[in-house]
């Protein structure tokens, strides 16, 4: 299975939390092919398709923004100082390659550390603050003509496909979600649509914690459905504990998580649907916050009947995040099979 262009031309755009517009374009770009495009003020995107009767309406929600980086201050060498957007290991950022979002461009650059990459002592342990970005500036002052204090950054990471359909590349987290969304939308407005309206979402704002763009979304959206989309870490990895969470593993189909702040009633839903459309699928568990989008759209208003379907991911947050797009294609089976029954819900 070949990656598909939409998912690479979203993987490969930059758009860290709170400079997601580029990544958003691209999602509006493909969406306008099949749904009505509308951008809030914030800079989330929604695509409506409608539905063909008088059914509940359905909001499939991923978020937009990559974890990244921001710089905060420039030396007199010409160093940049940074922090992170979102949660980096200190470690995993050492000696990569990156692309500071400036107002004239993309601008290359690498991670280094004070005193040197070579470690004297074999325990010491990497701080974010012993890092910086070079630029190759020969001094602070022309650092500062290229480079403003606040301006973004990512790391350079391009798609790499494995076999058995397995993909790396950084930014899974989370425009795979914003892909599954896009992708489920796009094939049932292509079968004519479902009784309800559709509505693929790409929030922003989520890595920094606030679920800003999945706020606003799902006050304006108002739906009577909400399933989020997002990764999850796979399992299958040495010495990974599968009894906190459960058996995620990649190839194993699409994740289905129960558990507090999700609707009974709609797991039980998508779970029969996947188990009599021979979907793929494992189960997760979550006993309180589900630190996704699905956090923001339960409560929204009055309440919203929210699930979650993730896709596992193996080494999150860092630009290797390894999928299996066998698990992507069973996610995006799972919604489109499960959208014309939603009206069962109210039964």
């Amino acid at each position: 299975m070949a990656l598909p262009a939409v998912l690479r031309e979203l993987l490969t755009t930059p758009g860290p939390s709170g400079h997601e517009s580029a990544a958003a374009d691209v999602f509006a770009r493909a969406a306008s092919d099949f749904a009505e495009v509308e951008r809030d003020v914030l800079g989330s995107v929604v695509a409506r398709v409608k539905g063909t009767g008088e059914g509940p309406s359905l909001a499939l929600v991923g978020h937009i923004d990559e974890i990244g980086l921001v710089v905060t201050h420039v030396d007199d060498k010409g160093f940049l100082s940074f922090r992170g957007l979102g949660g980096w290991l200190p470690e995993v950022l050492l000696a990569q390659r990156v692309l500071v979002l400036t107002r004239d461009g993309e601008l290359p650059g690498v991670i280094g550390k004070k005193r040197g990459p070579f470690k004297k002592d074999k325990d010491e342990k990497i701080e974010l603050a012993d890092l910086h970005i070079d630029i190759g500036a020969r001094d602070g002052d022309e650092a500062k003509t290229l480079v403003r204090v606040g301006d973004p950054a990512v790391l350079v990471s391009e798609p790499v496909e494995l076999p058995n359909n397995r993909v790396v590349s950084r930014s899974f987290d989370n425009r795979i979600g914003c892909f599954v969304a896009f992708e489920a939308a796009r094939r049932l407005a292509e079968a004519g649509g479902v009784a309800g309206e559709v509505v693929a979402v790409a929030a922003v704002g989520e890595e920094v914690g606030d679920f800003a763009g999945s706020r606003t979304t799902a006050y304006r959206v108002r739906p009577d459905v909400a399933i989020a989309i997002d990764v999850t870490d796979a399992r299958d990895v040495p010495e990974a504990d599968v009894k906190e969470t459960g058996e995620v593993k990649m190839g194993g189909g699409a994740v289905l998580t129960r558990g507090a702040p999700l609707s009974a009633k709609l797991f039980e839903l998508l779970h029969d649907t996947a188990q009599k459309e021979s979907i793929p699928f494992t189960l997760e568990v979550v006993r309180g916050t589900t630190y996704t989008d699905a956090d923001a759209y339960h409560l929204s208003r009055a309440g919203i009947a929210t699930g979650l379907i993730s896709i596992p991911t193996r080494y999150v947050h860092t630009p290797t995040e390894t999928v299996s797009l066998d698990d992507v294609e069973a996610a995006v089976n799972l919604i489109v099979a499960a959208a014309p029954r939603l009206s069962e819900l109210s039964d």
